[in-house]
């Protein structure tokens, strides 16, 4: 795998999201899960949210030999930018990209996969749920980014445009803590870690 001799391109990559503020994960966040990952190292893993992605070629270091990550984009200017920083990153052969709605993508795949990345629309979170269930391998491990949502989930503060993404996020707590197939924690790094394990 040639991606450590681009570790210059990955920060440029990083650097210019955040410069014109796209959301791309958090370092402190992505240091979990790769910790998380690399005793076990997945062979399938299904991002929701590709952004540009970054995290996406990162998840690429901890994949199996053999591994591939299928990653799902609504907006057409961002699978652009992320098929361009794929490519740059040399690591196509590892990442496929669905363009369109995850609403309507998910429903109709049929792969199993050892690890799901959610990091898309937080008002959709528990559908994303229902569906990650379905394609979760036994051991298989959830991750679901933004959780606390600027601390507005833990918090009374309900700005009424906030109002559906952070009802929806307590309801995803509330599904993956209650679920009998699946131990979660959740961690207070980046912007909240929802991490889920079935058993």
């Amino acid at each position: 795998m040639k991606i450590d001799m681009n570790k210059q391109e990955l920060e440029k990559i990083k650097q210019k999201a955040l410069e014109e503020h796209i959301p791309i994960i958090m370092d402190d966040t992505l240091e979990v899960i790769e910790k998380y990952l690399k005793e076990n190292k997945p062979h399938k893993i299904l991002e929701i949210g590709t952004a540009v992605g970054y995290s996406a070629i990162c998840f690429t270091e901890i994949l199996a030999e053999d591994g591939q990550i299928d990653t799902i984009e609504r907006d057409t200017e961002r699978v652009k930018e992320a098929k361009e920083n794929i490519k740059k990153a040399e690591v196509e052969n590892k990442i496929n990209i669905y363009e369109g709605d995850a609403v309507e993508i998910l429903p109709t795949l049929k792969n199993k996969y050892d690890v799901i990345f959610i990091d898309a629309a937080k008002g959709k979170y528990p559908f994303f749920l229902k569906e990650a269930l379905r394609m979760l391998n036994t051991n298989g491990i959830i991750f679901a980014d933004n959780i606390l949502y600027k601390g507005y989930v833990r918090s009374d503060y309900n700005k009424h445009k906030q109002r559906t993404a952070v009802r929806n996020l307590r309801e995803y707590i509330k599904e993956v803590n209650e679920n009998p197939e699946l131990e979660t924690e959740i961690l207070e790094v980046g912007d909240g870690l929802a991490i889920s394990k079935k058993k």
